[in-house]
């Protein structure tokens, strides 16, 4: 039974048809982008393995390249679908595949909204993978010639510079371990010997950071070393003085890149499944309804929207449709009165 019938003219289902055919192609548009930022996600995460201990897990970015190319094939069939729907032949030949389709993209919507979770519930791992591997790279950053080890340092300066960051949770992280080789202390030197003789571990520790925490935008010269002893440097006081080093730890700076990048990637998944949403019952209802002229969007076409859509949207299919449906309808209606009563306007002049 007919619920709201609208009736399509030849003229209307052509630009119709037209309307989907852009709107799948700016789907494959958006695919892309999926792929590319999965693998510069990808890219991201192998660039710092090393300070995230190599446990670094690659699901979101692989799922993220998958979706990207099963949206840029689905959609580009589904374009297509739609430019043949408006010649009978081809669509008789198209028509087999259509319920294929239609599954196919309530699978990929499926996968798309588990991305979705993933790309916000992973932040969580990345955080804890950030600390623990940072606490190591700090650890091992005196190792140059340890194999397995040798650009630890590197790596750790780099993202210092880049991140303008300093240690672990902030800079005193480094007065807790020794960054400086055993290969370059001099033994024989009574201050170094002393240090190291008054440590439990035998470590040689002091309040001094690499060069790579300074921070370039300070007007005085950076002080890395001896950064709690006032008496070591002029006119400074570390309890009440601005520090010339960055005083934010890497793992809150990194796990922010991070987890901005997995914000992009969760915002344009929603976008994309809004998008999905909407296409797939109009490429329905255009495939079923445009091949025969005068065809009425009944309620087939409202049963396959309804089994296609997910509940975060159950306010446009159930508010938002419905109330378009009925404007368009009443829009109808108005026109047919205003043609009756110009008729009966007519009809009285002549009599």
């Amino acid at each position: 039974m007919p619920f709201l019938s609208l009736k399509f003219n030849l003229q209307k289902r052509v630009k119709l048809a037209q309307g989907l055919w852009m709107l799948y192609w700016l789907a494959v548009i958006v695919g892309i982008i999926l792929f590319s930022l999965g693998i510069f996600f990808k890219i991201e995460l192998r660039k710092r393995s090393e300070i995230m201990d190599n446990n670094e897990s690659h699901l979101v970015p692989n799922l993220l390249i998958l979706v990207g190319m099963l949206s840029c094939g689905l959609n580009a069939f589904g374009g297509k679908l739609c430019h043949d729907s408006l010649d009978p032949q081809k669509f008789s030949k198209m028509k087999p595949m259509l319920r294929p389709y239609m599954l196919l993209c309530c699978g990929f919507n499926v996968l798309l909204l588990l991305l979705v979770l993933l790309s916000f519930l992973m932040q969580f791992a990345v955080y804890l993978t950030l600390a623990e591997g940072l606490k190591n790279a700090i650890r091992f950053y005196k190792d140059t010639d340890t194999p397995g080890r040798c650009f630890m340092k590197r790596t750790l300066d780099m993202t210092q510079i880049e991140f303008r960051c300093c240690g672990n949770n902030n800079f005193r992280d480094w007065f807790e371990v020794q960054w400086i080789s055993n290969r370059y202390l001099d033994m024989s030197n009574d201050v170094v010997k002393d240090r190291v003789l008054s440590n439990v571990e035998g470590k040689y520790l002091m309040d001094s950071v690499p060069f790579s925490c300074c921070n370039p935008g300070s007007p005085r010269p950076c002080i890395q070393h001896h950064l709690t002893n006032n008496s070591a440097h002029y006119d400074y006081d570390h309890r009440t003085e601005e520090l010339n080093i960055w005083n934010r730890g890497c793992r809150q700076a990194v796990f922010s890149y991070y987890s901005g990048i997995m914000n992009s990637i969760g915002a344009l998944l929603i976008f994309t499944i809004v998008l999905e949403v909407r296409l797939r019952p109009h490429c329905r209802s255009q495939s079923v309804t445009c091949v025969l002229k005068g065809t009425e969007l009944d309620s087939q076409t409202t049963v396959t929207y309804r089994n296609h859509f997910a509940l975060p949207f159950f306010f446009w299919n159930f508010i938002l449709f419905p109330l378009r449906l009925i404007a368009v309808s009443m829009q109808q209606k108005r026109k047919q009165w205003r043609e009756i009563h110009i008729l009966l306007v007519e009809k009285q002049e002549l009599l």
